[in-house]
């Protein structure tokens, strides 16, 4: 099924899309849910990300360019950050960049959504935790990066996080390609399966850190072709079983002066 969360006429709903209809739904889209019985059509509606995330962790520099240069042997300690909720925008939003950064980055991934409390849950057992999947951009202001390796101020602005289109609940994680088009031109094309710690492990390796809740959303990586960008550049990052997360960048105003 594929969730989303749009607005009509300033309204928020909920609802599933079934080609280009949209059927409203009530409830928590997560565990319990019913339809309402009304009906949009989704070009009549403004898509939003698709859930208002309860926290968001991303994983750093997981995925070589080829299988041959996988390492035979893994991170002891994957290298994992978070991003505030307040960076979350949904497709055709304008990503800002910020004042101080004359560019910023695109990092187009692969996002998984938990959809239960999950605590020490095995390898084998996470896919039970997941509810679904979306497309996610982690974007970064290397600008931003503290000299010691901290990354987290250059992964924070406000619209550092877009999300969408869909909540894709019926997808096979490890056979998607994770793609990115920077002004119509192909820049990052990646199957998951080039991830050096896959999606079982991370997610794992997480829940015996900290408890992972409903509503948690896991970027796992970005593939090698991100680039920097400008001004009016629009990026499409996209995996097709899920759909195309589009948007442009905007250069943040000037403060006014009295």
């Amino acid at each position: 099924m594929k969730f989303v969360r749009f607005t009509d006429q300033s309204d928020i709903y909920y609802g599933v899309l079934q080609e280009s209809e949209i059927k409203e739904i009530r409830g928590d889209m997560l565990k319990d849910w019913e339809y309402t019985g009304r009906s949009f059509q989704k070009e009549q509606v403004q898509l939003l990300a698709p859930l208002q995330p309860n926290q968001i962790i991303g994983i750093g520099a997981n995925y070589v360019s080829d299988k041959k240069d996988m390492p035979e042997i893994l991170p002891e300690i994957p290298v994992f950050f978070f991003k505030p909720t307040s960076s979350v925008i949904g497709p055709e939003e304008k990503i800002i960049i910020p004042a101080g950064a004359k560019q910023v980055k695109f990092e187009s991934e692969l996002a998984v959504i938990i959809g239960k409390e999950a605590k020490n849950v095995r390898e084998s057992d996470v896919l039970d935790y997941v509810f679904g999947y979306t497309v996610g951009n982690d974007v970064t202001a290397p600008a931003f990066f503290h000299g010691d390796g901290h990354w987290t101020i250059g992964k924070s602005f406000d619209t550092f996080t877009p999300l969408g289109p869909v909540i894709e609940t019926e997808l096979d994680p490890f056979n998607v390609n994770v793609e990115a088009r920077l002004n119509g031109t192909l820049k990052q094309d990646s199957p998951t399966e080039l991830m050096i710690i896959p999606i079982q492990k991370m997610i794992s390796y997480l829940t015996s850190v900290m408890t992972l809740n409903a509503g948690d959303v896991i970027l796992t990586g970005s593939p090698v072709g991100a680039e920097l960008v400008n001004t009016d550049d629009v990026i499409e990052c996209e995996i097709k079983e899920i759909g195309i997360l589009r948007n442009s960048f905007a250069k943040a105003r000037e403060s006014v002066k009295n």
